[in-house]
């Protein structure tokens, strides 16, 4: 590509290298080895979530140096800088899983400041874990810059007896080790192989949902999420990203004219066709918010209703992200969704293009083992599912993907937890029957506080062999990796004193995700009373802090759980200013 000289009078970065005045600002970037026509060129920031937390975010430092080398190719100065990550596989079934919903936000907000501090004109954000993937694409559309993501890639799978297998299995085998069904020697043998290399876990949980999202919405480049963290191929991707940026810019094409109402909506397309993670229904109405746009858990969940699933991947399935890529990634997910009418072509994509231009270009068809043809799905209805009802007024979700009609209706009496840690003791000791609907309360955003995730107790009710013969519903999240009935998001959370503070056990509890209902059997002049005896919020231990802070600023789940009023209530464009 060559390298064209842009001029910077329109362009943050103009705030500090143009001009005698900023002489003491251009000193610091030639104490850094900078060139004077390096500083004379745009900035670009490059930021990643690289930390040793995990093997999601290992691989994150080695591709942000060839990112760098497609923006020096593209004619612009790239400017590296980390943030923090917080990674699930390590946080989850302790105290640390209240962090990671809030790390979301951390992340977008200490990109924002680190874009808006140092002027950087455009940004490729490289993440590799849950909450990383959708952090990082709100500050790209909050400060609405050209903006080009790239995901840091999804491990290989592990082998055990001549099977792929997850960390997902790892989680599972603990309740089958706990259940007498599984030695101590064989979970050591198991968690030593599940994990063989980096990146982010490898089914189609939060990360991966994300990625395919990430490229949907058209922040990523085509194809660009699908190959293993440790193939040599990403750092291709990763060199057109960084070209990719440096033409958004020459170009002023920036997120927000990439992240809209119909972008949105093509990405809970793929979300609901690959049977993908409920916390999808969480961040896109998050990165929505951030551009000023109203979509809402209920809108994600309509799109969901109505679109075929057809992508055969972990937990509900059988394959792995690797055997995604390898049939042809999402465009060709994409390809078949347009078979019959549902993407919006006319959505431009970081290559500058518009998707239909993009999908014209892929010459692969659907596989019939890991993409079925959209014309012989495995199911009609999307592999996650939107409920309401008396019980969740403002709405809950649930994943389907993987279970027959039959499976997708429960009734029982109710048996309630006032927090995870009870439950999961609870599930350890069998302390629960056939047949019952497990309550998990006071884990929603403002009153766990942090929102966290059940898979420690949904592994373990799967690996007692009890994943099919009890319901699990929770005003917290589940992690992608949860499988069996588990409807989460329950709104308004019981902190705000919503129906799900006001169950008691024996309630009886119905789930129809067929009919998109979950109530209570208790009329409305019985959920009042109780209302009325309701002696307020839980307490919790955390009255400082980042997550006392998060408690008092988060807002319902149905929108995001965000933590700002978003770009409906600007008075400026960090671009122009």
């Amino acid at each position: 590509m060559l390298k064209v000289k842009t001029d910077k009078s329109r362009l943050p970065s103009r705030h500090v290298t143009e001009g005698p005045s900023r002489a003491p600002h251009r000193s610091y970037y030639y104490a850094m080895g900078l060139s004077e026509d390096e500083i004379a060129q745009p900035f670009v920031g490059v930021a990643t979530c690289w930390n040793e937390a995990a093997p999601c975010n290992i691989a994150l430092n080695r591709q942000a140096q060839a990112v760098k080398l497609g923006v020096k190719a593209g004619g612009g100065t790239p400017r590296e800088f980390t943030t923090i990550t917080v990674t699930d596989g390590i946080a989850m079934g302790h105290e640390g899983m209240r962090s990671s919903l809030a790390s979301r936000e951390a992340i977008a907000d200490t990109v924002e400041l680190t874009m808006r501090g140092h002027c950087y004109d455009a940004i490729v954000g490289l993440a590799g874990c849950d909450k990383s993937l959708p952090g990082m694409m709100m500050a790209m559309v909050r400060l609405n810059t050209p903006s080009v993501f790239i995901y840091g890639g999804s491990i290989l799978p592990g082998r055990l007896d001549g099977k792929d297998v997850t960390v997902q299995d790892v989680f599972e085998a603990v309740g089958q080790n706990q259940a007498g069904h599984l030695s101590e020697d064989a979970l050591r043998r198991l968690e030593r192989v599940a994990c063989p290399s980096a990146g982010a876990c490898g089914g189609q949980f939060t990360a991966n949902t994300m990625a395919c999202v990430s490229e949907a919405m058209g922040l990523a480049l085509p194809n660009s999420s699908g190959a293993p963290a440790p193939y040599e191929s990403r750092d291709q991707y990763a060199i057109a990203s960084g070209e990719a940026v440096m033409t958004l810019l020459e170009r002023d094409i920036r997120a927000r004219d990439i992240v809209t109402r119909k972008s949105l909506e093509n990405a809970a397309r793929v979300v609901a066709c690959t049977g993908g993670s409920t916390n999808a229904g969480l961040h896109l109405p998050a990165i929505a918010h951030e551009a000023g746009i109203e979509f809402l858990l209920d809108d994600v969940c309509e799109i969901f209703r109505d679109t075929p699933y057809f992508v055969d991947l972990k937990p509900g399935g059988q394959y792995v992200a690797k055997d995604l890529y390898e049939a042809g990634g999402v465009p060709v997910v994409m390809k078949e969704l347009r078979k019959i009418g549902l993407v919006h072509e006319d959505c431009i994509t970081a290559t500058g293009r518009r998707i239909g231009e993009e999908l014209d270009l892929v010459e692969r068809e659907a596989d019939g083992k890991v993409i079925h043809p959209v014309s012989a799905p495995i199911s009609k209805t999307g592999g996650v599912v939107g409920l309401r009802g008396n019980l969740a007024p403002e709405g809950a979700i649930v994943k389907v993907a993987g279970m027959d009609p039959d499976q997708q209706v429960f009734s029982g009496p109710a048996r309630v937890f006032e927090c995870e840690q009870d439950a999961f003791e609870a599930v350890q000791e069998r302390r629960y029957g056939d047949g019952e609907v497990i309550v998990i309360r006071n884990e929603g955003p403002a009153g766990g506080p942090g929102m966290r995730e059940m898979l420690s107790t949904t592994a373990a009710l799967s690996g007692q062999g009890m994943g099919r013969k009890v319901a699990l519903i929770t005003d917290g999240r589940f992690s992608g990796a949860t499988r069996g009935f588990c409807v989460g998001h329950v709104g308004p959370e019981a902190f705000h004193g919503g129906p799900i503070a006001l169950v008691r056990n024996g309630d009886v509890i119905t789930i129809n995700a067929l009919t998109g209902d979950l109530s209570v059997d208790l009329t409305e002049e019985a959920l009042a009373e109780r209302k009325a005896e309701w002696s307020g919020p839980r307490e919790t231990i955390y009255s400082s802090g980042a997550l006392w802070k998060y408690a008092r600023l988060v807002g319902e789940t149905r929108r995001g759980a965000v933590t700002h009023p978003g770009g409906q209530a600007e008075r400026h464009v960090y671009m122009d200013l």
